[in-house]
């Protein structure tokens, strides 16, 4: 618990760090290392991509998505993303029909999902990052308390009220209970936020947008939570990994949030 507290703590100050005192490059290049931990996690970690070639190309690609929303290169991100699923596409059969005998064609497809779905969906965060011209330093804290805010206050509303299991088999202490004050919860403290960035950035941020990200955003953190957790109990693992103290892996901290920061891109796109 110490560990956990202690993280925490120094996490959240190199997180304002990097939006607000250091370079782009330094937030950009943070989130690059967190898809490709996160490709290795779902892939590696898990064994649905045993095949080691396969494992590195994902990786590989997972990089080259990253890197090509660095603000710092003059790349059209759906040219980078055409070249990088044929890149994936041809090295992957390629590796395919080198180990036919071994490598199952069931790996391609997850070596699809790791190398491009879950760093595309994590870079949601950059993305809103870089609307510097909606104040996207500070929206891109929206999603994240959304995602965590609304699951603390679900473990809270779990504890004190929580009655019955929502999920017994995947996740045995979540409640539906904790789950209803989980959307409340993200729904008040996102509208806060909104109040507290309004009144300050003069942001402009409608209100319902703030409560629809809030409430949306917990059920859709909750999905997150659970549809990993899905993949841990079917392949046998207890965390992701153990890069974070007290906290495991990329994916064990930031499952929600891959489910929650593409609708909020998406969002902001509409009301701004």
């Amino acid at each position: 618990m110490k560990a956990r507290v202690l993280f925490g703590v120094f996490g959240f100050i190199f997180v304002l760090l990097a939006l607000y005192v250091f370079p782009p490059i330094v937030l950009e290049a943070v989130v690059a290392a967190l898809c490709v931990i996160a490709t290795c996690e779902v892939l590696g970690s898990t064994k649905l991509v045993h095949n080691r070639l396969e494992l590195l190309l994902a990786m590989l690609v997972s990089l080259g998505l990253a890197v090509g929303h660095f603000t710092v290169l003059p790349l059209d991100l759906t040219d980078v993303m055409q070249d990088l699923v044929l890149v994936m596409l041809v090295g992957s059969f390629a590796i395919e029909l080198k180990f036919h005998d071994s490598m199952k064609v069931s790996q391609v497809a997850w070596g699809f999902f790791g190398a491009l779905l879950v760093p595309y969906l994590l870079l949601s965060l950059l993305r809103i990052f870089q609307m510097n011209y909606h104040h996207g330093p500070f929206i891109v804290l929206l999603p994240l308390l959304a995602a965590w805010g609304a699951d603390t206050c679900a473990l809270f509303a779990g504890m004190f009220f929580g009655r019955h299991k929502l999920a017994p088999v995947v996740s045995p202490k979540k409640t539906v209970e904790g789950a209803v004050g989980g959307v409340i919860g993200g729904a008040v403290l996102v509208l806060i936020a909104a109040l507290i960035m309004n009144s300050t950035l003069k942001l402009g941020l409608p209100l319902w947008a703030a409560v629809v990200l809030g409430a949306v955003g917990a059920v859709l953190g909750e999905i997150g939570d659970l549809s990993f957790s899905i993949i841990k109990r079917q392949t046998g693992i207890k965390d992701y990994g153990h890069i974070f103290p007290g906290h495991g892996g990329v994916l064990d901290r930031f499952d929600s949030v891959i489910f929650v920061a593409p609708f909020a891109e998406f969002l902001f796109r509409i009301v701004f």
